[in-house]
């Protein structure tokens, strides 16, 4: 058994992907560095990112499936669940020796897991976009903290850039400690920004109205608490505003 520890980035997994087949070994598993899996009985090697050989491979990839399988390969990645590395590899593995598109063959069981996967994904980035509540701060930029379960920041950037393209704001992952930042022109991965003191500026006077809206749409008669704990769960409530007391 070899393991094939990546950088963590997508690319990473990708060039360790390229390896693999360089290796020309079944027995391989792929893993982050930082999980610092390691076998007693074989090798364990670092594989540093190489942007050309990953091209490679993603675009091996885009060839032999449709842009839906594609995006649903990268919702994997995002995933950051369990293994996940090992239904990508597999599924890799299936697709690139099929001389058809197979991306939809569900009888298969890596194809599938990644079909659920994306679903998954989806189901988050959805919710994201939904529960995203913004603060103004001294400095006139519009903050909110986010931690999703799965690593969806890279999918909501587009809607928050065409929703608030008028105003600068930042979204920040504090599970993940890294953030989006839009300037007015682009949106931009941050990895420096300090959350906590732009919370403690933020103007309440906007969150207020946020209650107030919420209050006012709210009908009493008709509140069905388990239907909305189907669609907003508790773990998402600390950062909804019109959920504080």
């Amino acid at each position: 058994m070899t393991i094939l520890h990546y950088d963590g980035s997508f690319e990473g997994f990708l060039t360790a992907v390229f390896e693999c087949y360089a290796l020309r070994r079944n027995d391989v598993r792929i893993r982050k560095q930082e999980d610092g899996e390691s076998t007693l009985f074989g090798d364990t090697l670092f594989i540093p990112t190489d942007a050309a050989k990953a091209a490679r491979v993603w675009n091996g990839l885009k060839t032999r499936t449709s842009p839906e399988a594609a995006r649903q390969f990268y919702h994997s990645y995002l995933s950051e669940l369990p293994l996940s590395e090992d239904h990508m590899l597999e599924y890799l593995r299936y697709v690139m020796a099929s001389d058809r598109d197979v991306s939809r063959d569900f009888s298969h069981p890596a194809v599938l897991r990644v079909a659920q996967v994306s679903r998954m994904i989806g189901r988050e980035k959805h919710r994201m976009e939904a529960f995203v509540r913004f603060q103004l701060t001294a400095d006139h930029i519009f903050h909110a903290v986010i931690e999703p379960d799965h690593n969806v920041l890279p999918l909501i950037a587009e809607h928050f850039k065409n929703r608030y393209a008028d105003q600068r704001w930042v979204i920040w992952d504090a599970r993940r400690q890294y953030g989006l930042y839009y300037d007015l022109e682009k949106v931009d991965l941050v990895q420096e920004a300090a959350p906590e003191a732009l919370a403690e500026t933020a103007n309440s006077d906007y969150a207020q109205l946020w209650k107030t809206y919420f209050t006012s749409t709210n009908i009493v008669e008709r509140k069905n608490m388990k239907l909305h704990l189907q669609h907003v769960p508790y773990r998402y409530w600390k950062y909804l505003c019109e959920k504080s007391p």
